[in-house]
């Protein structure tokens, strides 16, 4: 499991990752938390976590360049819940909701990447198969076609040599009276 990355804030308003020994902006923060990293922030003086406070401003950054995902409606919305009874209820509905979001988003990417890894061969060796279906099913019906002439008297023969030699000319019935 990954260990968590330290951030520092200075009373500058600096954030400092001691990790990589440098200053980091909000976009760092941000990559880090997309990139699957667990992040802390802590007040380099008082050492209090403020963590939170961090993800918010990187969240309220992410609203106002980005493209917004959460709605003037769902924030009044959320807003309102704020010292409502129900304020640890919708608190936990929303860390549920999301969660079971990205599981579902993970378990169809894993499914994409599958059929997409397995998909151009599998596909491809499928067509062809029904490629050379279709092949033998037109030689068998041409077969079948022409089988009639090949068992026709003189089939044996070239189309040259049934033009040179006359063809056979059935024999009259015999005891046949004459007239």
């Amino acid at each position: 499991m990954q260990k968590e990355r330290l951030i520092k804030k200075y009373a500058n308003r600096r954030l400092y990752d001691a990790s990589q020994s440098r200053h980091v902006t909000l976009q760092d923060i941000r990559e880090f938390i997309v990139q699957g990293e667990k992040v802390t922030v802590v007040e380099d003086k008082s050492g209090e976590d403020i963590t939170r406070l961090i993800l918010l401003q990187v969240i309220a950054e992410q609203e106002q360049f980005g493209k917004p995902i959460l709605s003037s409606s769902l924030l009044e919305s959320i807003i309102r819940f704020y010292g409502n009874g129900m304020q640890e209820f919708m608190s936990r509905y929303l860390e549920k909701s999301v969660e079971t979001f990205s599981r579902q988003q993970e378990t169809l990417q894993a499914q994409i990447a599958k059929l997409m890894a397995n998909a151009p061969m599998t596909t491809m060796a499928e067509l062809a198969k029904q490629n050379l279906d279709y092949w033998n099913r037109m030689q068998e019906s041409m077969a079948a076609a022409f089988m009639p002439m090949m068992r026709m008297p003189g089939a044996d023969r070239t189309p040259e040599a049934a033009h040179d030699a006359p063809a056979a000319v059935p024999a009259a019935p015999t005891g046949a009276t004459g007239r």
